[in-house]
């Protein structure tokens, strides 16, 4: 079964690999085979499709994520965004996971707190208590319609957005034993969270250990090509020519696992791609797999309008009002 999923071509360039740097059909032939068996032995299979769908289209339609839960509408990575993304029409919330010093799961993006706070430092320098008396509305362009927010807890956000009826994407930056750990047993005292949530991560270390902990989450992984060796907005990340190109190498190499290996092996039923690397052809690749695409982040009206219409993909969004700048 596993061959009709696209793993035939991907072992046989993986052989063909091998080939061509050993010279040694057996050699070759014996570790492709040893890849193979890690493969089935280990792999999570993808949760149903019919629970993934509802999630990721609750409504059977294109679900509208708020990025952050929507970072122009409201200060990022707060209970008054998830309040304003349920007011403003979003189908749901997609939310960072980050930890205080003293091991307590709150929302954060960064890994430092000075640019979305009156604070300076890096997150894990603080303790809980001392987040709690930073304002995450600091730097907002609204703040002043926001007074009073604090830095939530992962629990106080998910008890938001179950009031409000709104799915979850948890985005994790890293920490993947911590955060399997946590999440498991936020799923455990919120059952509903099971048909309402995924969790998402640019590292398939995180996703795989979240199935590990609960293979019945719905998981995604997120990917940006060329991340290892150009920041966001197309510069390149080292001076060095040398390693410039080498980790060009290396995002080649991981794109080609992610797309060929990974996300079986991670059994993921979601596929968090930047925007401009999605097409028709590229959705029609990956509903084919029965793994739904997810475009991020998309800004413009008349590409929300492309997502709606031509794509029929969901996508997150840093506002459900109005056009906001890029997010690169």
């Amino acid at each position: 079964m596993l061959w009709h999923e696209g793993l035939l071509a991907s072992f046989t360039t993986i052989f063909l690999l091998l080939l061509l740097l050993s010279r040694d059909v057996f050699y070759s032939s014996v570790i492709t085979g040893v890849l193979y068996f890690l493969l089935i032995t280990f792999r999570f299979p993808p949760v149903p499709e019919s629970r993934a769908q509802l999630v990721l289209k609750p409504q059977g339609i294109v679900s509208v994520i708020a990025h952050r839960g929507g970072a122009h509408d409201a200060p990022e990575n707060t209970l008054a965004a998830i309040r304003q993304a349920a007011k403003n029409g979003a189908t749901g919330v997609e939310l960072d996971l980050e930890f205080s010093a003293d091991g307590v799961p709150v929302l954060m993006h960064d890994d430092s707190v000075d640019r979305t706070t009156d604070g300076i430092g890096k997150l894990e320098e603080y303790t809980f208590i001392e987040l709690r008396k930073l304002d995450p509305t600091a730097k907002h362009r609204l703040r002043h319609l926001f007074r009073g927010e604090r830095i939530p807890t992962l629990r106080e956000a998910v008890i938001e957005c179950i009031h409000y009826n709104l799915t979850i994407f948890f985005d994790v930056k890293g920490h993947a034993t911590e955060a399997a750990a946590a999440l498991r047993k936020i799923y455990m005292e919120f059952p509903r969270l099971y048909n309402m949530s995924i969790v998402c991560s640019f590292e398939p270390q995180v996703i795989y250990m979240m199935r590990k902990s609960d293979v019945n989450v719905v998981t995604a992984l997120t990917h940006r090509p060329w991340s290892i060796s150009h920041f966001g907005d197309g510069k390149p990340r080292f001076s060095s020519a040398s390693k410039h190109y080498f980790c060009m190498l290396l995002d080649i190499l991981f794109d080609w696992t992610l797309h060929n290996i990974l996300w079986n092996f991670c059994g993921v039923s979601a596929f968090l791609m930047q925007k401009s690397y999605i097409s028709q052809t590229y959705v029609k690749h990956w509903t084919s797999r029965g793994v739904e695409v997810v475009g991020w982040t998309v800004n413009n009206f008349a590409e929300k309008v492309y997502y709606e219409t031509v794509l029929q993909s969901c996508y997150i969004t840093d506002s459900l009002l109005e056009n906001s700048p890029p997010h690169l």
